[in-house]
């Protein structure tokens, strides 16, 4: 685990969020006794953890005294590129990541967000993943005889083999301490594990269309079978088949654009959403209502930052036009729930509760919560919030109302509130949104283009 040089005459002030990070993870590592530290942002131990990893459990202390110079030409880091590359990993697999080191050692981390942005990371360990006689041997043969075999021994009585169900749960009360330091964490982190899902399913479509390629193909034709497939899958409601086909979709779309070219990925991820809305188009349909989704989802892509943003947002889309396409026509609460969504809008510009809502559907209020999260994808509060926020960017663009009004016709209990929300959402307050004139395509580097889609696609 690497730490700042104790050497150096300049100790940087630890960031207040990672001191808070420091006294959740000396309880947990108080309970679940294991050793703990906390990494900053550039991956450093920081100052606070200091003294927790100096204690004799920390194997990590055996490396820095013992490693070839080679492996670790500097002593007070060892295995840093292990756990750098450990908490790198955490995030492509939504949030935790177990691992061992050369030792023997196992070891968890998860990251540390704040309003999206990485703050640096948790790092445990405390068990073996190998048996004790094995890694008392790599041990031995690392310190070249110099270290007693008792003293091993004894170093290694603090240890105990685990088994993968212990770690698995360890790592997990890991992630929630570490979901818990966020406002809206545990949705963060959720998105997390959504993206790395939907990124492994992309990625084995690539390199699927890259194996299909003949001799003297360099990359696939447009996708327009797919795409009539994608239309036809939503239409039937069947979402499984339709994640699966976008995925393709959208392995296609990056093998045709190639690295750097971000801003023609969220051109075409716009022409997506256009496509996916036709499958709700139907007798009856609300044109001023898909306009407001679609321009919801339109604003979404042009703030994206990386194709795993693009990816997400394309996933959402689908996911909320198949429900609106079949929903009412192949569940058994779909009249009851078309009637609340008729009640939100007509009413959305009060305060409304559970029970109005539910009252409105014909059903009870916990039984009415219970169905709408199952069905909606989402609970009561975030889709009524949603759809105020969708409102209030029309205003705020259409009209010079200040901001205390729209937060009112909006259904906002206050400005105040309203500011909250609104930026939870749109990613920006409602007066720079009103600044700006909406969100634009921002300027794109290369690095926004993923090193991970970029390294599979020109392998």
């Amino acid at each position: 685990m690497k730490k700042n040089n104790p050497n150096s005459s300049i100790q940087l002030e630890t960031d207040p969020f990672l001191k808070r990070a420091y006294k959740l993870l000396a309880n947990y590592a108080k309970a679940m006794g294991t050793i703990c530290c906390v990494l900053d942002k550039k991956l450093e131990i920081i100052t606070e953890s200091r003294t927790e990893i100096s204690v004799e459990k920390n194997i990590c202390l055996y490396c820095a005294q013992y490693m070839d110079p080679e492996k670790c030409p500097e002593k007070l880091h060892p295995c840093n590129e292990l756990h750098s590359n450990a908490v790198r990993e955490s995030y492509r697999y939504g949030g935790t990541y177990i691992y061992m080191c050369d030792l023997g050692f196992l070891f968890w981390t998860s990251p540390l967000y704040t309003e999206g942005e990485f703050q640096g990371a948790f790092l445990s360990t405390g068990f073996l993943g190998i048996d004790k006689k094995e890694v008392a041997a790599l041990m031995f043969r690392m310190g070249k005889g110099a270290v007693p075999e008792p003293e091993i021994k004894k170093r290694l009585s603090n240890f105990s083999k685990g088994d993968s169900k212990t770690i698995q749960s360890l790592a997990e009360i890991l992630l929630i301490c570490a979901e818990s330091l966020s406002p809206n964490g545990s949705e963060y982190y959720k998105a997390l594990r959504r993206k790395a899902e939907q990124q492994s399913g992309i990625s084995l479509k690539i390199e699927a269309i890259k194996n299909s390629f003949k001799a003297d193909e360099t990359t696939p034709n447009y996708p327009l079978d797919e795409e009539r497939l994608l239309l036809s899958y939503m239409r039937k409601g069947d979402m499984k088949n339709a994640r699966d086909m976008l995925n393709k979709l959208l392995a296609i779309l990056l093998l045709l654009s190639g690295p750097g070219q971000f801003k023609i990925m969220q051109l075409r991820a716009i022409e997506l959403i256009a496509l996916l809305s036709r499958t709700v188009i139907s007798p009856g349909y609300d044109p001023e209502a898909l306009l407001r989704t679609n321009n919801y989802f339109y604003r979404c892509i042009e703030d994206s930052k990386t194709i795993e943003d693009v990816a997400d947002i394309l996933h959402l889309a689908a996911a909320h036009f198949a429900w609106r396409n079949y929903s009412y026509q192949g569940i058994y609460h779909g009249t009851s729930l078309k009637k609340a969504e008729h009640f939100i809008w007509d009413n959305y510009t009060r305060k409304i509760s559970l029970s109005e809502i539910a009252n409105a559907s014909g059903l009870s209020p916990p039984y009415f919560s219970t169905i709408f999260k199952e069905e909606m994808g989402e609970n009561l509060s975030c889709y009524i919030n949603r759809m105020r926020v969708e409102k209030a960017e029309e205003l705020l663009l259409k009209t010079d109302y200040p901001l205390s009004k729209i937060a009112g016709d909006c259904g906002f209990e206050d400005q105040s509130w309203f500011s909250k929300i609104f930026k939870n959402y749109a990613g920006m307050s409602p007066g720079r949104f009103r600044t700006k004139g909406g969100m634009k395509l921002p300027e794109t580097q290369e690095i926004n283009f993923s090193t991970y889609y970029n390294e599979i696609i020109k392998k």
